[in-house]
């Protein structure tokens, strides 16, 4: 990893990655009360020690607050700049931006627990260490036409742990691994090895969960035909990030930030649906975190290839 880290850093210039459009068309007037925490905050950041400055800083959680909060009230964005880890957040900047003592940092924290949770995933020693590395090199960045890195730690956001968003990027590189891998390994191939294939279990319902189903329902019938086809592609038929993105013409790092864009944006439309048929905003945090959508009386799949093949196929074409 020491090695890994030194190559990358004397082979690739470490220039700043760009800024973002939501930071460079953040809205200086968020209010008085917004402006004011977000000053409050820069000093619990360590921002300064990495070289940000309290105006960067400024730009850095504004854009965040543009993207999370565009439709919030005052109250509601300094609720959430209070709740943002900052610190992370200004190590992740710090990292992408090419700050060494950033990334000494970085690894001196995470390298860890990098390597931990590749090697639950794989159960391989060897497996585990090439995991950990391939991600290491998306962590530093791929330079694009323009020279700069395109890192991956420029779409962490501050909203949870930085170790809990490694590990969810981590699990997401290891599902596209093994679904390549199934493509391209012949079923004869993967019985010789020992691969058993189970019949898919029969979805279970309940008659109990009152308002979620019918709010997902709600929420998935509003999806347009490219919103469907980015899900079913990715959720139900299993696809790699980079197979989608070569059907939709388009790099898998655009396919996964769509992706995460649109799960949030679910997860916001669902919410609100749940808090105006009278739950309480704790009850509606309590009953997403427990959903499993094979427990409520929706059929996801079926609302989700609604239209046929034929209809995602085009949808593909305009993704």
């Amino acid at each position: 990893m020491s090695f890994l880290r030194k190559k990358l850093l004397t082979s690739i210039a470490m220039l700043p990655e760009p800024e973002t459009s939501a930071e460079v068309l953040a809205d200086p007037n968020l209010g008085s009360a917004v402006d004011r925490t977000i000053a409050q905050r820069y000093e619990q950041s360590r921002a300064e020690a990495f070289g940000i400055s309290r105006e960067h800083f400024q730009s850095i959680v504004a854009a965040v607050v543009i993207r999370h909060g565009a439709d919030f009230n005052e109250q509601e964005r300094t609720e959430l700049i209070e709740s943002l880890r900052v610190e992370e957040l200004m190590l992740a900047r710090a990292c992408t931006a090419g700050v060494e003592t950033a990334w000494d940092v970085f690894f001196a924290r995470f390298s860890a627990a990098l390597h931990a949770t590749a090697l639950r995933l794989t159960r391989d020693e060897a497996a585990a260490r090439e995991l950990a590395g391939e991600l290491t090199a998306d962590l530093y960045g791929i330079p694009n036409r323009e020279g700069r890195r395109v890192s991956k730690l420029a779409y962490y956001m501050g909203r949870g742990s930085l170790e809990g968003w490694l590990r969810t990027v981590l699990a997401r590189e290891h599902i596209d691994r093994c679904r390549a891998y199934r493509n391209d390994v012949s079923i004869e191939e993967q019985i010789e090895q020992g691969a058993s294939f189970a019949q898919p279990a029969e979805p279970m319902t309940t008659d109990t969960d009152g308002p979620v189903g019918p709010a997902i329902a709600d929420t998935l019938a509003e999806l347009k035909a490219d919103e469907r086809f980015l899900l079913a592609s990715y959720y139900l038929d299993q696809r790699t990030l980079a197979e989608i993105g070569r059907q939709t013409g388009v790099h898998e790092s655009t396919v996964s930030r769509k992706l995460d864009r649109l799960t949030g944006a679910l997860r916001k439309r669902v919410r609100w649906r749940l808090l105006s048929a009278g739950v309480a905003a704790q009850r509606c945090d309590e009953l997403l975190q427990d959903l499993d959508v094979r427990t409520i009386n929706v059929d996801v799949a079926g609302q989700l290839k609604q239209g046929g093949n034929s209809k995602q196929e085009r949808s593909a074409e305009t993704f």
